[in-house]
Formats: structure tokens, C-alpha cells, sequence
């Protein structure tokens, strides 16, 4: 088993915080959607937020993204975070992850961590989610509120991030412990 980990779920979930404590734990690499992206938007010469705009009409582009993703998955041994990360490993996935939590709080965690105002994060991230909602259903035939691909699903709100991050481990130990693939 090459040991590889998906983490998805919508904005302000908390994927990248949990991805990198379990990459850690579990001495594995740690490839991020977020990354991936902040990098062809480098190859490209533009910041963040051109390439994001550029991004939003230009199927290649998401198409290149999710390449890179699929290619990672291949090797294995990885924690992999992304709204279609478990799509996208696909069968190269030992185990897919989704983090859920409700908009508000997710909104919230945004606003803090952007330094917005919670009516504006609301707004983009609203926007933002229905945007990708609709690509990802036109490019892929992906249901992103198809939730039965997941092996294990956590409401992120629940606990704080040590408590999420013992559940998925735990899970994670036992899965590993049984050699299942």
C-alpha cells in the first residue's frame, strides 16, 4: 500500500491545516490543490488573484491543475488536499477524507484568516464555491455534493483542529494497522 490520503472539502473546511498535521504524523509528502495552483499562476507570471480571475474562464487551466493532482496521486505516498482530490486520485486513493463544517463557520474561519469583513468573504466565497460547482459538473460530470466517494467524513466544527486531527488519525492507524486496500 503506498499510503495515499485524500482530504476534500469546500472552502474554510480546514484541509490544508488537518492535510499537513496528518502528512507529518504519518511521514508522508504533503501535495495541495492551493499549491499546485499558486504555482501555475507563477509559471505564468501573474499574481494570485489575475490567474484567479483568468482561471475562471479557461478550462485548460483546470484542466492542468488537475493533471498535476492525478499525477501526484499516481506516485503515492501522500497527504493530498483539494476540493476534487479524492475525485481526482481516483483508484490511486487508499483512503478519501471530507471535511464538512456549516457556512457561517466556514465563512468566518475566511474572513478571519483573509482580514475581511464576514458579509464580503460570505459573498466571494458563495460566488467562488457555486462557480466551481458548475465547472467541475460541466468539465468532469462531478457532483461535488456527491458525497459517497468518502471513506470518513468530519464536521470540522465539532472539534478544534487537535480533535479533528486525532479522529483522522485514529481512523487513518486502524486502516493502515488492518493493510487494507
Amino acid at each position: 500500500m503506498k499510503r495515499t490520503v485524500t482530504i476534500g472539502g469546500l472552502h474554510g473546511t480546514g484541509k490544508s491545516c488537518v492535510a499537513d498535521r496528518i502528512a507529518k504524523h504519518f511521514g508522508l509528502r504533503r501535495v495541495s490543490a492551493g499549491v499546485i495552483f499558486r504555482t501555475l499562476a507563477r509559471e505564468r507570471g501573474y499574481t494570485l488573484e489575475e490567474f484567479s480571475k483568468i482561471a475562471e474562464g479557461n478550462e485548460e487551466i483546470d484542466r492542468e491543475l488537475d493533471a498535476r493532482q492525478k499525477a501526484e496521486a499516481e506516485k503515492g505516498n501522500l497527504v493530498m488536499d483539494g476540493q476534487l482530490a479524492g475525485w481526482m486520485a481516483g483508484e490511486n486513493a487508499d483512503f478519501k477524507i471530507f471535511l464538512t463544517a456549516p457556512v457561517d463557520v466556514r465563512v468566518k474561519r475566511i474572513a478571519d484568516r483573509d482580514a475581511v469583513d464576514f458579509e464580503s468573504a460570505k459573498h466571494e466565497t458563495m460566488t467562488r464555491e457555486q462557480s466551481e460547482k458548475e465547472r467541475y459538473f460541466e468539465y468532469y460530470g462531478i457532483d461535488i455534493s456527491d458525497l459517497s466517494i468518502y471513506d470518513l467524513i468530519v464536521n470540522t466544527d465539532k472539534f478544534e483542529l487537535d480533535g479533528v486531527v486525532a479522529v483522522v488519525s485514529s481512523t487513518l492507524e486502524i486502516f493502515f494497522g488492518q493493510g487494507k486496500k
